[in-house]
This record gives C-alpha cells, structure tokens and sequence, in this order.
C-alpha cells in the first residue's frame, strides 16, 4: 500500500510519503526523444553537454540538469532522455570537465551560458527550469534565486546549509530572492543532508512568504534515484521521477 499525508505550511505544500510492496507507474511521455552531445562555452573554455530534444517540431519549454559530484553518470543522461519524451529540451552540463570541485562563481557562469545556449534554440519557448541533484541539489537552491531565467527549480537532496566546495555562500542566505516555485525532494535516512536541516529550511522559506513544495520519502537514504550510476527502479525513484515531470509541467507550461 502506498500513502502519502500532506500538510500545509501556510500556502506551501509538504508531502510525506510512505509505501509498501510495488506500484507501476509510467516514466516516459509519448515525445520521441534524442540525444547527442553539444558543447557550452563559459568562461572560455567549451564544456560538454548532454542535450536530449523531442524530434517533433514546435516550440517547448527547457531544463537544465545538474548533476552530482559522481559526475555525468548514466542515471543522469536516462533523466534527461526521459524528461526529453515528456516534452522538454534538456541540456546537462558536465560542470566537473576542467575542476572537480570548482568555485560557485564557476557554476553560476556555466548555469548563466547554459540558458543562453537555450534561448538560442528554435525549439525553445523560453520557459526554463533548473532540476540538479546532491551538489547540484545544493546548485539548485543556490542560484534558482539569483537566475532570473530560471521559471521553477527541483532540488533532490540538496544542501541548504552548505557553502559547498569552497565555503561560499549557503542557499539559505539567497531566500529573500527566491521568486519562483520550488520543488524539494528528500529522504527521511539521508545522512549526508539530514532532514531535519529540510524541514528547518522549508520553515525558513515559509516565514518568508516564499512558494515551495516538499516530497519527503520516509525510510529513503541520499541519492535515493541512484543505484550503481544507474537510475534506480525502486518505487521511491519512479515516483520521485514522476513528481519532478508533473511539477514542471504545471510550472513551466503556459
């Protein structure tokens, strides 16, 4: 059986959600998607992208996809092939190309030449979202409020306390600037980020007036949507999945 209990924090939404055996559920849309590999000049220098677009003609909204610090693996270009049949241009960056553990200014100019990279294209409507994961969850709180480009962002597992690499700026410092939804995805046993420090920032988010929505998987540990740099078939991954696509499509389609 699978449950989920939701509550309000003022107008924000907070999910929690728990199950037991399996559920099937759909993870691609009826897009054909495909693939190939773009280069995104920043910072004179050309880092790789793995890009995936739908083959129809058309104009579509966009998202660019951050991945972790384990770098572009597989579970990521699956993400971005699958968010490609429901109807977006994805582009995911490969941010570590030149540095492991690169400054935050770096990636803002990556995230900044990524969108302009975008907006260049015929089959983009204008209508950009930001999704990352692990560091790129934490890159996703961060610079979701300091990108106007940015219509909407999903975080999973994120650090909202963290100044990363380099000790630079938290993402909590940045919620006065928050002025799109966000989506929040995390783990009840996540070790590395600890729930209670989500909970702690969804508070902050709310005393601020600031539009976010959290699903919360109860048992789940980080990097709950990966398993051997494969995107996980659990039940939790699927689901996480398909909560990202639905929120994307009621915030970035007009």
């Amino acid at each position: 059986m699978y449950e989920d209990v939701n509550f309000w924090l003022d107008d924000s939404l907070v999910v929690i959600s728990g199950c037991t055996g399996n559920m099937d559920s759909s993870t691609t849309g009826g897009y054909q998607a495909k693939g190939t590999t773009v280069n995104i000049t920043s910072g004179n220098m050309a880092y790789p992208a793995y890009l995936a677009a739908p083959s129809e003609e058309g104009k579509k909204p966009a998202v660019v996809l951050v991945h972790s610090n384990q770098g572009l693996e597989p579970v990521y270009r699956n993400l971005t092939d699958r968010l490609a049949s429901e109807g977006y241009v994805v582009l995911s960056p490969q941010w570590q190309t030149f540095e492991q553990r690169p400054g935050d200014e770096t990636i803002e100019r990556l995230l900044r030449d990524s969108v302009a990279y975008l907006r260049t294209r015929p089959d983009v409507n204008g209508n950009i979202g930001l999704t990352g994961f692990c560091a790129g969850g934490r890159y996703t709180m961060l610079f979701l409020p300091q990108i106007d480009d940015f219509k909407s962002g999903v975080a999973f597992y994120g650090f909202p306390y963290s100044g990363g690499f380099a000790n630079q700026s938290m993402p909590v410092d940045m919620i006065e600037q928050l002025n799109v939804p966000l989506l929040m995805i995390h783990g009840t046993h996540d070790r590395s980020s600890p729930i209670a420090d989500i909970y702690r920032y969804a508070t902050e988010l709310n005393a601020s007036g600031k539009y976010f929505e959290l699903k919360v998987y109860q048992g789940q540990p980080h990097r709950f949507m990966t398993e051997n740099g494969e995107l996980s078939q659990s039940f939790a991954a699927r689901d996480a999945y398909r909560e990202m696509a639905t929120f994307f499509d009621r915030t970035l389609r007009e």
